[in-house]
């Protein structure tokens, strides 16, 4: 597959649905080769336009996807829209479900405590060919020490899977692929920030009317106000005004 790529302010995303990203990863797990899924939010974009050493972070990985409708609307400015929102919490269920009909493997690494053991058993309960080889959630710092890794490496290794999801929140989950990557070529690896805790139940979702309508951001504030009001107020929003402002420029010129 070639498919239709756009730039925005320098990040290169994927112009695919969800079904055609997984059509991708699993055609490339059949022919042996393994790779590294970011699905991008407007919190991922403003630290690639600001800090160098996320920049080359982000572009290490090999897909990147529009997960945050500000990305989806600063594509139409653009001129070159992607066909949908890509969010990884969404993604993962319709993962898991194409893994157990394909007889993939899945391994839930980070979450909170409990929630990948929690996430996992919902996910077999629903998808019944569904192999899940383990789960841990290993405490690493940002970016992880060689010695942290020891044992995250030990575990993986001795639960092989051929998708590696890691629920530790960015930039921390993309370093944590990062170092993970070398040590297990074939596999495919995807951030899934705190999608263990929706799957397993023990934070809600937004309803679909906000995830639609770009507003999720408003429920995860309600929810979370002091870990999120600065990042989602003071940092986040006014970036999104900048986002739209350079899209259109750049359609402009």
């Amino acid at each position: 597959m070639t498919p239709l790529k756009l730039e925005l302010l320098g990040m290169e995303l994927w112009r695919i649905d969800r079904h055609q990203l997984l059509h991708h990863l699993f055609a490339e797990l059949d022919a042996g080769r393994g790779g590294w899924i970011i699905t991008a939010n407007l919190d991922f974009m403003r630290r690639f336009d600001r800090h160098p050493e996320m920049r080359d972070l982000y572009r290490s990985a090999d897909i990147r996807v529009a997960d945050g409708m500000p990305l989806v609307w600063a594509s139409h400015l653009k001129g070159e829209p992607v066909p949908e929102r890509v969010p990884g919490s969404g993604l993962l269920s319709l993962l898991a479900e194409r893994a157990g009909e394909r007889g993939r493997s899945l391994y839930l690494l980070g979450g909170a405590e409990g929630a990948a053991a929690a996430a996992a058993e919902k996910l077999r309960h629903q998808h019944p060919g569904l192999k899940i080889t383990g789960w841990s959630s290993p405490w690493v710092s940002s970016p992880p020490k060689p010695e942290e890794l020891e044992g995250t490496l030990a575990a993986l290794r001795a639960a092989p899977a051929d998708i590696i999801l890691v629920g530790l929140g960015s930039p921390k989950q993309e370093q944590l692929i990062s170092a993970l990557r070398p040590h297990f070529p074939g596999a495919w690896m995807m951030g899934v920030g705190i999608s263990f805790s929706f799957i397993a139940g023990t934070i809600k979702r937004a309803p679909p009317i906000l995830q639609k309508t770009g507003l999720e951001w408003v429920h995860r504030l309600a929810q979370e106000p002091r870990r999120l009001s600065r990042r989602y107020l003071i940092e986040d929003l006014p970036f999104s005004f900048e986002l739209f402002l350079r899209s259109y420029l750049e359609r402009r010129r």
